[in-house]
């Protein structure tokens, strides 16, 4: 009976903290981007780009958080059958906000202008939400390979999430002036929370703890560096020349 009773609080503890985790990942992202989209008529002379492109983006990217939350609710909830219905139009969502995503780094570094508040040249910015848009696309299709093995899947899922931080944390007053090594930062601690959570409860990091988080953050220092070298340039160039 004891057994029982402290598998039940493990288990409910977990659901717990994947449930809180998909929330505070929403909460990150609405903050960053009230603003500028969720609470735009509020902000009339805020920053935001002109093309309705992004809109469209934005409202993928809001769906996307909150179906995260939605899918994490239905497994505390115990309804993984729905879980699993919705899992395949997160599927197709994923792939769309891929597609929109890439095209709209394309759109905004292909601006006189560049980047909406963003000072540093923008083909070299572009490397930025370019390398997001390819880690998620690469975590949600772990995730979706690996949906049998719900330990490494609901991670895959975070961490696919986590990599669109950065830019929600860039947004955030107080936190926009401070450069990537302070946006990257912050969202990192996501990352940092879900390895805590792994040694509390399995006595070492789950491998997509460590191979995605590694990832993610090896890729930022990473992509500043490539971000102003020649290859780059020419490739970013070539890039956005599609888009104009």
């Amino acid at each position: 009976m004891a057994t029982q009773t402290l598998g039940r609080v493990r288990w409910s503890g977990e659901r717990l903290f994947f449930t809180g985790m998909a929330v505070a990942i929403f909460i990150a992202a609405y903050v960053g981007f009230a603003r500028s989209f969720f609470l735009r008529p509020l902000f009339p002379d805020w920053p935001s780009p002109s093309e309705p492109i992004f809109y469209v983006h934005g409202a993928m990217f809001a769906a996307w958080c909150v179906l995260l939350v939605v899918q994490a609710s239905l497994i505390a909830g115990g309804r993984a059958d729905v879980h699993r219905r919705m899992g395949m139009w997160g599927a197709v969502l994923a792939g769309a906000m891929v597609a929109i995503g890439s095209y709209g780094a394309l759109v905004a570094a292909a601006r006189p202008t560049g980047f909406t508040s963003m000072p540093i040249p923008p083909l070299q910015f572009l490397v930025v939400p370019l390398f997001d848009m390819l880690l998620f696309a690469i975590f949600v299709g772990l995730a979706v390979r690996g949906r049998r093995d719900a330990q490494a899947h609901k991670r895959w899922m975070l961490l696919a999430s986590i990599t669109l931080l950065g830019a929600a944390f860039a947004r955030w007053p107080g936190l926009a002036g401070g450069g990537p090594v302070v946006f990257y930062g912050v969202a990192d601690l996501f990352i940092v929370a879900i390895a805590i959570r792994d040694f509390a409860t399995r006595g070492r990091l789950h491998p997509a703890t460590l191979w995605g988080g590694l990832a993610i953050i090896v890729s930022q220092p990473l992509r500043l560096m490539v971000s102003g070298t020649p290859a780059w340039l020419a490739f970013a160039s070539w890039a956005t020349g599609l888009v104009r």
